[in-house]
């Protein structure tokens, strides 16, 4: 029932963002009984994927990004919940050493996967994009280079095989507050809150101008960034299921998902990306908003 979607497409070569998005009307009728057989019926699709990932000595790497509290460990348990766990891993890295944050892309180059396995990344090299440049943890220097060289990075890697689909969880500011406020008054999870989310909330509005800057300049043909609303959380794993099955399908794995005229191609959103040099674009940004953001008044949710 919920496995046939439409993806709706924005993308231009302007301010405007780069992204794919889901039609949720589908799902929005999504009871509980449902969620718990279409998960079922799609998660034996995942473990069909990671036979073919296998058999075919593939390499995946899943990244999830994404503001704290949308949920993007709990997606990750989900779908690697059934796939056999000596060909699947999980990456989710603390805080980096200085020597890391110089060595930034060889940082997470050593646990890109290798042939016949899928890695899921709990936050990745992005985050440099988003929470290192928003509080400040990088240099201008660093952020500029990272936003001038992630696509060539990627690109470098996708030669060698390794294939990306990048994953943005979406979520608005009371659902966070929600479940970022049950969070701290869990006696299981309390440990989960730290100084750093709550300063970050304080930061939305710098975190939005980043995070839209980071889908306009770092989508690609291979890799486009596929954004996902992430305040219903059996909706958005339900939609990032089918996500990822539609995305593999053109490989040929076995799957009970057609390969059609329509969904054929689909995340493909230009055939070339125009690489415009950032470092005039940041320049320009950093005068009007980067050192007047960073020192402003907080924003308080």
């Amino acid at each position: 029932m919920f496995i046939n979607f439409i993806f709706l497409f924005y993308c231009s070569y302007g301010a405007q963002l780069v992204m794919i998005q889901f039609d949720l009307s589908e799902y929005s009728r999504l009871s509980e009984d449902d969620y718990k057989k279409e998960r079922r019926k799609l998660l034996i699709e995942l473990v069909k994927l990671q036979e073919w990932v296998i058999k075919k000595k593939k390499r995946i790497a899943i990244v999830y990004e994404g503001r704290d509290a949308a949920g993007k460990t709990g997606s990750i348990s989900v779908l690697s919940r059934y796939l056999i766990p000596q060909k699947y891993n999980v990456v989710h890295l603390g805080k980096p050493t200085k020597y890391e944050s110089r060595h930034w892309f060889a940082r997470y180059a050593k646990h890109l996967p290798n042939r016949g396995e899928i890695v899921f990344f709990d936050r990745s090299w992005y985050t440099r994009a988003l929470t290192e440049v928003t509080m400040g943890y990088c240099t201008k220097r660093q952020y500029t280079y990272f936003m001038n060289h992630v696509l060539e990075w990627e690109r470098d890697f996708q030669k060698k095989g390794v294939q990306f689909l990048k994953f943005y969880l979406s979520i608005n500011k009371p659902i966070q507050k929600e479940r970022l406020d049950r969070r701290a008054n869990s006696p299981l999870v309390y440990w989960k809150i730290t100084e750093n989310d709550l300063r970050m909330v304080e930061k939305w509005d710098m975190y939005t101008l980043y995070k839209n800057q980071m889908f306009e300049r770092t989508t690609s043909k291979k890799a486009p960034w596929v954004v996902l609303n992430s305040n219903n959380k059996n909706i958005i794993r339900v939609k990032e299921t089918d996500a990822t099955l539609l995305k593999f399908t053109e490989w040929n794995f076995a799957t009970s998902i057609p390969v059609t005229e329509k969904n054929k191609g689909v995340g493909f959103v230009r055939e070339k990306l125009p690489l415009r040099e950032f470092r005039d674009d940041f320049n320009l940004i950093s005068d009007i908003y980067y050192d007047r953001l960073r020192f402003q008044p907080t924003i308080t949710v």
